[in-house]
């Protein structure tokens, strides 16, 4: 049984899903430092004269060292509305538009004060849509005890044991940070999963990759778009 560990991020590109797709559990990991200028609250779709423009959620002030979960959403602001505008980009050209407003609206009606909850209910609900099968729990919410953690790659490895899973998924981009020893000597088979980011017709002259999932849903059906999950290889 393989396990997966995530932050919890907005409105993800392809990979994310593809994680999820290749762990049998899924854990939003929302105890670990928000990283400034990542994923957390933004992501990319297409700006309407070339290129990609970003979608964002509004944060509150909080000191540097602050968890995921303890991020607050800045309501000052409509963002949601502002949101909303940027896709309309999308409205002439794209052939799930309206499905897709709906399912960011269901996303954006539920009030939250905190990013993970957001992060979390509209992964949920985009995984719901897609018809992705998601077993998940959130790591801030669970009382397991692990092993101390020394080094940033024992996340995955001590909570795979105290899980009693015998593999671990994680991103690619990870790859040059996890020392695979560690995890064959706990008998514990350690995969990275890659997208490969398989283009789809965004009805314009080139192709921008690495979107935000609301860009492949825009323009792709949900049977097309598990396609373009399943497109990927484990490292």
């Amino acid at each position: 049984m393989k396990l997966a560990l995530m932050q919890p991020y907005f409105f993800p590109y392809l990979g994310y899903f593809s994680l999820i797709r290749d762990a049998d559990e899924f854990i939003f990991f929302d105890t670990v430092q928000y990283m400034r200028k990542g994923w957390g609250n933004r992501n990319r779709i297409l700006h309407p004269k070339g290129g990609a423009n970003y979608i964002t959620v509004p944060i509150k002030k909080a000191p540097r060292q602050t968890a995921i979960r303890d991020i607050h959403v800045d309501h000052t602001a409509d963002w949601s509305k502002d949101i909303l505008a940027k896709l309309e980009t999308y409205k002439k050209k794209a052939p799930h538009y309206q499905e897709v407003v709906a399912l960011i609206r269901e996303c954006f009606d539920k009030p939250s004060e905190l990013l993970s909850a957001l992060n979390i209910h509209s992964t949920v609900l985009t995984c719901e849509y897609i018809g992705l099968p998601l077993k998940s729990q959130v790591w801030g919410e669970m009382s397991v005890a692990i092993d101390e953690v020394t080094a940033p790659d024992e996340w995955g490895l001590n909570v795979t044991k105290a899980l009693g899973f015998d593999a671990y998924t994680n991103p690619h981009g990870g790859t040059e940070f996890f020392d695979r020893e560690k995890y064959a000597q706990e008998g514990i088979d350690l995969t990275f999963v890659k997208n490969r980011l398989t283009p789809y017709s965004q009805r314009r002259d080139s192709f921008e990759p690495g979107l935000s999932i609301i860009d492949v849903l825009m323009f792709c059906s949900p049977e097309e778009t598990r396609v373009l999950i399943d497109d990927y290889e484990l490292l």
